[in-house]
Parts: C-alpha cells; sequence; structure tokens
C-alpha cells in the first residue's frame, strides 16, 4: 500500500459521500492564492467533523487552528439551529483569508473568528460568561497541543467531544528518542491525555489523501 493507493480510495468515498461543493472548493483556492500553508484537512475529514458535530447535537463549537477557515465551515455547517462557533487564529494573514471564506459560505452570523495567539485567547474565552462547548476541535501549532487540550477539557461540557488532529506525525509519535519539536508536542500530549482521568480516550492511525498520520478523540466524563 502507498500514497498513490490512499489518495486514491479517498478520491473514491470523496465522490460518494462528499458532493462536489463551490463555496469548499473556492475557499482552498483563495488559500492557496493567499499563500497559506496546504495543511488543512481533507475533504473526507471534513466529512468526518460535520457529522461529529451532528452527532452530538453541537450548539456550541470551538476550533482551535482556523488556518484559512476550510475546516470551519466543515464543523459550523453541523451546528444545531442557532448554534455558534469560535474559532481561534494566530496569523492575522490566515484570519483574513479565513473571514472571507467563512462570509461566503454565508456562516459569518454564526462564526467568530479571534485572532491571536491560542494560550493568550483561551484565558479570555474562558473568563467570559458562555455555555461550554459541545464540540471543540484542535488544530493548530502542534508543540503546545497539551497545553491546548488541558483548556479544552475545561471548557468542554460533560459528554463534550475533544479532537486533536496529526497525532501520529508519519508514525514518528512511537520514537521516544525524536527531537522533532512536532513529534516531541505530540508525544507529551498524548502522555497528557492519558493521565487526565476527567477524559475518557482513543486515538486512532489514519491514512489516505494527507498521507500517513491519526487523530486522538476524548470524552468529558460526566461527574
Amino acid at each position: 500500500m502507498d500514497q498513490a493507493r490512499w489518495t486514491e480510495v479517498d478520491r473514491y468515498f470523496d465522490d460518494l459521500l462528499v458532493p462536489a461543493d463551490p463555496v469548499l472548493d473556492a475557499a482552498l483556492a483563495d488559500s492557496a492564492a493567499a499563500g497559506l500553508p496546504t495543511i488543512q484537512i481533507s475533504p473526507s475529514q471534513g466529512k468526518f467533523l460535520h457529522v461529529l458535530a451532528v452527532l452530538v447535537g453541537a450548539r456550541h463549537i470551538l476550533e482551535i487552528g482556523t488556518l484559512g477557515g476550510y475546516s470551519t465551515i466543515w464543523l459550523a455547517r453541523g451546528l444545531s439551529a442557532g448554534g455558534r462557533l469560535v474559532t481561534l487564529e494566530a496569523q492575522e494573514r490566515h484570519a483574513r483569508v479565513a473571514k472571507a471564506n467563512i462570509a461566503r459560505a454565508g456562516l459569518s452570523d454564526m462564526v467568530e473568528v479571534r485572532l491571536g495567539p491560542a494560550l493568550e485567547t483561551l484565558p479570555i474565552l474562558a473568563g467570559e460568561k458562555r455555555p461550554p462547548f459541545d464540540l471543540i476541535f484542535i488544530d493548530a501549532d502542534k508543540p503546545a497541543t497539551a497545553d491546548y487540550f488541558n483548556w479544552a477539557v475545561s471548557l468542554a461540557r460533560p459528554g463534550g467531544l475533544i479532537v486533536v488532529d496529526n497525532v501520529v506525525r508519519k508514525g514518528g509519535v512511537a520514537d521516544a528518542a525524536s527531537q522533532e519539536p512536532e513529534i516531541i508536542g505530540m508525544r507529551r500530549f498524548a502522555a497528557t491525555m492519558a493521565a487526565d482521568k476527567r477524559v475518557t480516550a482513543a486515538a486512532l492511525q489514519t491514512v489516505g489523501s494527507k498521507g500517513y498520520d491519526g487523530f486522538a478523540v476524548a470524552v468529558v466524563k460526566k461527574q
């Protein structure tokens, strides 16, 4: 099995389950034209996040790491009626592109893009009087993922879902000797998640058009 076959299989399921969408296509095209890194989730992964949002009946979603807003659109489309999504982005250029893509999707009234490093905006968010989040998606700078996860657990409702992307790093997460900051960050996150008695968690390896990686899912326990 190789990358060509993984991509072929993704394309097969995309053709069946992810109809062509000019709004999402334009979001990808405008992100690329603006020079944003092409590290967004795949269409199948976007549909998966959408299904998770629908599954939990999400009225309040938090996204840590907006990029060009592609995943934001998928998540926001899964909100229940009257729902809201807050997405945190550290880079002004990324936020600007994301806001335009979100506006084109007709979602500006339910999506708030907050600019600034997440470790600065998360404490502000926590201090506001707002309902806890039903679903939190973490896909930002990998060395800080454990810190984002700690905030996510405190901001989620009991029974809320936390999804963390890119946890496998082409298998590098199993290399205890690695000196790569991203792998060190993911190992720190995995240890943090495993030790947190407030959650029940699992991690899965994945392959597809985005290569070999994986994601983790944690459910906040009901007290």
